[in-house]
């Protein structure tokens, strides 16, 4: 395992974070790459995004399906399908971090990554439908194999030319490991540590009632799952919205001076409650900026893969569907996050918290000159005075949580006895000049991630409800989330080996679900990091080769119609109901 984190730790500090320095700061090429791309796409599909936003609602609607076109779900169903994998954790966890570490500002720079991320969207599942797999034949199909196959790898191997066929295996071997990763494990442990952490239910337990329903589901095929997010993807996000708006529109005097908080701190951030770089304009984009890439997804290549199964013989009309996930994620569910967390001003409020002196969330930091906190490599060892740390002297070592520097360090959790001693970072304790040891302090702390979150929809809502909304919002984005990323990865395994693989791939599929939700993935967590990097380039290579097919198809469609033709054949259908 040690090794493993050690390769982890390579890949992570020499293919991810890579990038071009700007002060102190790192701009990631990850970055550069995914909004690069997504702004010349932008250009050259004619800026579909804004043009054509209305017409991938109309389409999503059903409005001009045609039942006979090939394909396995409708426009509505793989749209959902996407849309359960895209909204998850990252809209209850990804905002709040942002929001943490680059101030309100952050919000702005999601909505700008989220309106390029359409066009990228937009291209990526056009293609997606042009170059897939189609199997006209009934002969021997299981419904577990599903008729089409799409995705990258197809528009790798088959746009690009048969000389790239190795960057599309390595597409697919890459995003098919990485579905049992992200997409699954992860979630499965998401869950479980949830349902054990509030409710006490072993993880065992939860490992076994979640990867039955995974199995239930997805073993039936992208028909069942279609189906099944066609109905788990609207609740999912009704609940959360509906909660959100509630909050919001309760302190309806504060939408727009929050708002204006928000185009204000994008461009002038202030230090903020974080302190770590905060109050620079680059660390509020990047904070901002990357969390949006990887809340919608957009340019990771996993989403035309539900889009290919649609039911269309034009690839466009898919298309301009796909571009309303970003617009739907990022714009309106992570805004909804976003808001609620500024509203309740429980981003810069500080709470009793007890400090695990061993802890993941403890770090060490110091201020610079310029007033700001920075991170630092954690001391042999700190002196504290009657619970207080020297914060106003330039370059001391503090003590922080979730790089935030604590004020005050008590040693009972009512806070009325402070620490005085020397804390031991490497023993992962501190002792007080009492002769006692302490591996558990207790301070006001401000939080980030998911339990952020929970606290701006517990202070928002009366009672319990903003706690179990949060709490209903994690478990079904985290299941669905696992459900849509199965299909995935079938398809990947589909592309590698034939019909033949896709049973047991989904088989191991559910046993890993399992695993995932009893054993701690701290390493998997940080080796799903790297491979959606890495899976990312051969992606944007294809993307960028193929935007000028792209354009053309776009001109072509727009200047063609063909859904008029499809809205006569929903109407004569709607007539053939109603007189049978």
């Amino acid at each position: 395992m040690d090794f493993l984190q050690t390769v982890v730790d390579f890949l992570d500090t020499y293919v991810v974070r890579q990038g071009i320095p700007v002060g102190d700061q790192t701009i990631p090429f990850m970055v550069l790459l995914l909004i690069g791309t997504g702004l010349l796409l932008t250009v050259r599909t004619g800026f579909v995004q804004i043009r054509h936003l209305g017409h991938g609602f109309a389409v999503a609607t059903g409005r001009y399906d045609d039942p006979d076109e090939p394909g396995d779900v409708t426009h509505f169903q793989a749209l959902t399908t996407a849309l359960s994998a895209t909204v998850g954790i990252g809209n209850i966890a990804g905002v709040a971090i942002a929001i943490h570490f680059g101030g309100p500002g952050a919000l702005f720079w999601m909505w700008v990554t989220a309106a390029v991320g359409m066009a990228t969207k937009y291209s990526e599942v056009t293609l997606a439908q042009r170059y897939r797999d189609v199997d006209r034949s009934d002969e021997h199909k299981h419904k577990w194999e599903g008729t089409v196959s799409g995705g990258p790898m197809y528009y790798i191997e088959r746009g690009l030319g048969p000389g790239w066929k190795p960057l599309a295996v390595l597409f697919a071997v890459l995003l098919g490991f990485t579905a049992f990763l992200t997409g699954n494990a992860v979630q499965a442990n998401t869950v479980a540590d949830t349902m054990l952490s509030e409710f006490g239910v072993p993880v065992v337990v939860t490992g076994l009632l979640t990867a039955g329903v995974v199995a239930a589901v997805i073993l039936g095929g992208i028909s069942r799952i279609g189906r099944v997010t066609s109905i788990l993807a609207p609740l999912m996000a009704l609940v959360y919205v509906t909660g959100a708006l509630i909050i919001i529109l309760a302190n309806v005097g504060e939408i727009v001076p929050t708002l204006t908080l928000v185009f204000v701190e994008a461009f002038n951030p202030s230090a903020g409650v974080a302190g770590v770089g905060t109050g620079a304009f680059l660390v509020t984009m990047m904070w901002g900026v990357q969390r949006g890439l990887f809340s919608n997804e957009a340019g990771q290549g996993s989403a035309p893969i539900a889009h290919a199964a649609a039911k269309t013989d034009e690839p466009v009309s898919e298309g301009v569907v796909a571009l309303l996930e970003p617009f739907i994620d990022t714009i309106v569910i992570c805004t909804m996050t976003a808001m609620v967390i500024i509203i309740t001003g429980v981003w810069q409020d500080r709470h009793p918290t007890e400090i695990q002196l061993s802890g993941g969330d403890l770090s060490w930091v110091a201020r610079a000159e310029d007033g700001h906190f920075r991170s630092v490599p954690e001391p042999s060892e700190a002196l504290i005075e009657d619970g207080t740390q020297d914060v106003g002297s330039v370059g001391v070592p503090l003590i922080a949580w979730h790089e935030v520097a604590l004020e005050g360090l008590y040693v009972d959790e009512a806070q009325t006895e402070p620490f005085t001693g020397t804390i031991h970072p490497g023993a992962g304790e501190a002792v007080g000049d009492d002769g006692r040891t302490h591996t558990v302090l207790h301070a006001s702390a401000v939080e980030s991630g998911a339990p952020l979150t929970m606290l701006g929809f517990r202070a928002g809502l009366p009672g319990i409800w903003g706690q179990y909304i949060v709490i209903f919002s994690v478990l079904l984005f985290a299941l669905s989330t696992a459900i849509s990323w199965s299909y995935y990865g079938d398809r990947c395994a589909y592309y590698l080996l034939g019909s033949r693989a896709v049973l047991p791939y989904k088989i191991v599929f559910v046993g890993m679900h399992f695993l995932g939700a009893v054993v701690p993935l701290a390493v998997v967590w940080s080796l799903a990091d790297v491979f959606l990097a890495i899976v990312i380039i051969p992606n944007l290579i294809a993307l960028l080769v193929l935007s000028g097919q792209v354009r053309e198809m776009t001109t072509s469609y727009f200047q063609r119609r063909p859904w008029l033709e499809n809205a006569e054949v929903q109407r004569r259908l709607r007539e053939g109901k109603r007189g049978g």
